[in-house]
């Protein structure tokens, strides 16, 4: 973020592998670490933040601390002559039909409110145990779902956009919904893949996308 020469930088979910709240910001560690981050980055441009499957409850108290602006997803971005659709993309794999559930719970504000009553240390203790139980899964063998293109496609016609940009599944890659969409899948970052996994997106006013190697 600090080389960053971007005119605004935009993200689209899961930065964080766990959020517990918008009070560990406050407390010394990992997380406030990384809020002195966006918060130094914001004050030399606009970050837009579309929570994801990790973090979904970052809210109004981290994006003030962190001078943030929060995203609904989708959200329409136009820039240039060109719309773009952007998601965090797991509302999109349909075929998950046990982690939409869980999705569903987690997103409904009466869980939220009472997950945020328990005291931190509990709620990350709890998130700590969802992810485990998450990375055993994928230990195991089970494939990540991917985007519905027929729900892509309906999203991206409501929108009156050409290109989703999403992230989520695990699948960096560029895929022509019909002969006139596309979508976008964004790199998850791994370092320790071979080659290294990070990347960036860069959005040309000209409607080109770039990928940008971050290592």
């Amino acid at each position: 973020m600090a080389a960053s020469t971007a005119d605004a930088l935009f993200l689209l979910g899961d930065l964080f592998e766990v959020w517990p709240g918008d009070d560990a910001a406050h407390e010394p560690g990992f997380e406030h670490e990384c809020v002195e981050v966006l918060r130094a980055t914001s004050e030399r441009l606009p970050i837009f933040f579309m929570a994801g499957n990790r973090d979904f409850l970052v809210g109004p108290g981290l994006a003030q601390t962190a001078r943030l602006t929060l995203l609904a997803d989708p959200t329409v971005f136009s820039f240039g002559h060109q719309r773009w659709l952007l998601s965090h993309g797991d509302a999109l794999c349909i075929a998950d039909t046990e982690y939409l559930a869980f999705r569903a719970q987690v997103r409904d504000p009466a869980w939220q409110q009472a997950f945020l009553t328990q005291p931190l240390a509990q709620r990350r203790a709890i998130a700590r145990a969802i992810r485990s139980e998450s990375e055993e899964r994928r230990q195991g063998g089970r494939e990540y779902a991917d985007v519905d293109t027929s729900l892509a496609l309906a999203w991206l016609e409501a929108a009156d956009a050409s290109v989703l940009v999403h992230g989520h599944t695990h699948k960096p890659a560029d895929h022509a919904v019909d002969a006139t969409h596309w979508r976008i899948v964004l790199t998850d970052w791994d370092t320790d893949a071979v080659p290294p996994r990070m990347q960036a997106l860069r959005l040309h006013a000209d409607g080109h996308a770039e990928r940008v190697a971050l290592a």
